[in-house]
């Protein structure tokens, strides 16, 4: 137990230092390249933030764990929302784009609401059990595809938006910085996923718990390393992008990788936990619109944080 805490120590260590990598080194190729902070967040961050969920459910595919494959990705994109920007509000108010509100905060939604549709082949199918097959991949796929399709057409610079001063770099140090950056998420990731899977598992908890609630924490800390390192830096699009970029890479790839590896049985408990996303993502969408204008105060990212500790609650209770 000491080893595994020690362990978990190390890993966030790393994840915190390549965080800030990851956060300056996107932040001057967007200045470099004359890209929004925010296009960047949502594809270069988002993906580097992901890896951590991309590892831990492909060896969960390879090892048929579908309830700690499925339970990481919603509980995941749970605490992105709930607990990420939650955390980043509080620290600084968070601005929206037009843009944002218009279209990624949607497609975030729409993402819960594919997985929602496609994993519950008892209800809409009346099949004889619930699983996320091959074809359903390939959906997740093309929606990933169409995603991209868009963030490429629209990676111009908002000129509408004050970017804070950024230190650009020289490119091979960028490059470096980024590269260094996924890399810190990746190894520090994964050495706090298996130590906490290990303290977890040594206390008796369900593999689907672990999943929607510890690993699902171990894995979305790049998220949340990320933002509150770029809400300190006073970069809310890089906060923003990485954590809607993120919601849709986790279900639209990793899910859609997943299920082509191997066939994932879908317990229709997790059906709360999906919804929940959605909820989280309609609060958010209604918060980007009402109050003091496209923006995430400090009193809505106190709700959002307490909104998350009240689901986290539920699901020890239910265990």
């Amino acid at each position: 137990m000491l080893v595994d805490i020690l362990i978990l120590i190390t890993g966030l260590t790393i994840l915190i230092v390549g965080a800030n990598w990851l956060v300056e080194g996107a932040s001057s190729v967007a200045t470099k390249l004359g890209i929004s902070s925010f296009t960047i967040g949502l594809t270069v961050v988002a993906f580097g933030t992901s890896m951590p969920e991309f590892v831990v459910n492909v060896m969960a595919s390879l090892s048929g764990n579908s309830g700690l494959a499925i339970g990481n990705i919603v509980g995941s994109n749970t605490l992105n929302i709930l607990l990420v920007l939650g955390v980043a509000a509080l620290i600084k108010p968070i601005n929206f784009q037009k843009s944002t509100i218009r279209i990624e905060i949607p497609f975030s939604l729409l993402a819960a609401v594919v997985l929602l549709i496609l994993a519950n082949d008892k209800f809409f199918n009346g099949s004889s059990q619930s699983i996320l097959t091959f074809s359903d991949g390939l959906i997740l796929l093309s929606f990933l595809a169409v995603f991209l399709y868009y963030t490429f057409l629209s990676a111009k610079p908002d000129t509408q938006t004050p970017t804070p001063d950024v230190k650009v770099r020289k490119t091979y140090v960028t490059t470096l910085m980024v590269l260094g950056g996924i890399a810190g998420l990746y190894f520090g990731g994964q050495l706090i996923v298996d130590s906490s899977v290990s303290i977890a598992k040594s206390l008796g908890v369900s593999d689907a718990l672990i999943g929607l609630t510890v690993v699902a924490v171990g894995t979305s800390l790049p998220e949340l390393v990320t933002s509150v390192v770029a809400a300190f830096k006073g970069n809310s699009d890089i906060a923003v992008g990485n954590v809607l970029g993120s919601n849709i890479f986790n279900i639209f790839m990793v899910l859609g990788l997943s299920s082509l590896i191997r066939p994932l049985p879908f317990y229709s408990s997790a059906n709360i936990d999906i919804m929940v996303t959605c909820l989280a993502s309609i609060l958010l969408f209604i918060f980007a619109l009402v109050g003091r204008g496209r923006r995430i105060d400090r009193r809505e990212g106190g709700l959002f944080v307490a909104i998350y500790v009240g689901y986290i609650v539920y699901l020890v209770i239910n265990a």
